[in-house]
């Protein structure tokens, strides 16, 4: 029997390598673990408590390190994958299950599908949201971003430096959150022909390029100010960490060079999202890389925050998805 979503989500503290996870978890049932992207927090994962703890379901989104009430620590090299798999699979055990189901968003998606590849023993399945499974492989991913862009610089390359996005962003939190969720939103996204929000001319900022106007319709000023409101108290740097940790996940991973994901899988894709169409070829790739893929989802329309922009539909796939698992 479900616990009743009205009775609202709980909140925790649990015990992990990172020192302490915060959790936030609604209904009873099998575990779902819920990991969230940059930059967000489990408040991105809102509408999918209820409704997964509504369909019988215990649903857990936790802040990863370096985000909201959960540690942050110092080391930028603390923050490599194998540290948020550890993770992920402490906070399993902490609540008290032996395996759970995760579902990762953005940058949890590549949590999810790792946690996959390193504790199979834990994570029975995985679902991946808005950016499609890649195994590791191929050239240094430093190298491969360094050359994108002729003469401007990808976002990720930006980030690269300690110090240097955060003296763009902290300033202004919150209108730096804004511009960034238009920028990949549906309803409010660049133009096509206009110039790419991923990519920093010379001598400029990423907001440079982020759009004006009201925010998207699936964020409102309450929503803004709770995902502010966080950062403004911890600053970026814990986020911004797992960017500068590529190349050492591209070392430290290099066992499961080319390894499929073999447990359940699930996709789900925006449509108008750059992950789903920059990325298209990992999708193609899905019969090799997710033997175990049971369905695969692009949403027409939607762009890169698809939880949110489509929470309805989300959770229907994710409950269809869910329910049709081994026990």
């Amino acid at each position: 029997m479900s616990q009743h979503p009205a009775t609202g989500p709980t909140h925790r503290l649990v015990p992990s390598p990172a020192g302490r996870t915060h959790v936030v978890e609604q209904g009873s049932g099998p575990l779902v673990l819920l990991v969230h992207g940059f930059p967000e927090s489990w408040y991105s994962w809102r509408h999918q408590l209820p409704a997964l703890a509504a369909a019988g379901y215990r649903a857990a989104a936790l802040d990863v390190r370096g985000y909201g009430r959960s540690s942050r620590p110092a080391a930028t090299d603390a923050y490599r994958m194998r540290e948020l798999v550890a993770d992920a699979a402490a906070v399993v055990h902490a609540l008290g299950e032996r395996t759970a189901v995760v579902v990762g968003h953005d940058w949890g998606s590549a949590v999810a599908a790792n946690a996959a590849l390193i504790r199979p023993d834990v994570f029975r399945a995985a679902a991946m949201l808005s950016v499609p499974y890649a195994p590791r492989g191929g050239p240094r991913p430093s190298s491969v971003f360094a050359a994108m862009g002729g003469d401007d610089e990808f976002y990720v390359s930006y980030f690269q430096q300690p110090g240097r996005a955060e003296a763009e962003i902290e300033p202004d939190v919150r209108g730096w959150l804004a511009g960034f969720c238009r920028a990949l939103s549906a309803d409010t996204m660049p133009a096509p022909g206009m110039p790419s929000p991923y990519f920093v001319s010379p001598g400029g900022t990423l907001r440079d390029r982020f759009p004006a106007g009201p925010l998207p319709a699936w964020l409102t000023e309450e929503d803004l100010d709770t995902f502010a409101g966080e950062f403004e108290r911890t600053g970026m740097s814990g986020a911004l960490a797992r960017y500068r940790n590529l190349d050492r996940d591209w070392e430290e991973l290099a066992e499961y060079d080319g390894a499929p994901v073999t447990q359940p899988s699930l996709f789900i894709g925006g449509g108008l999202d750059a992950s789903t169409t920059w990325m298209a070829d990992a999708i193609s790739a899905f019969p090799v890389t997710l033997p175990g893929l049971v369905s695969s989802h692009i949403l027409e329309g939607c762009g890169h925050w698809l939880q949110q922009e489509r929470p309805d539909e989300t959770s229907r796939i994710l409950t269809d998805w869910l329910t049709g698992l081994p026990k």
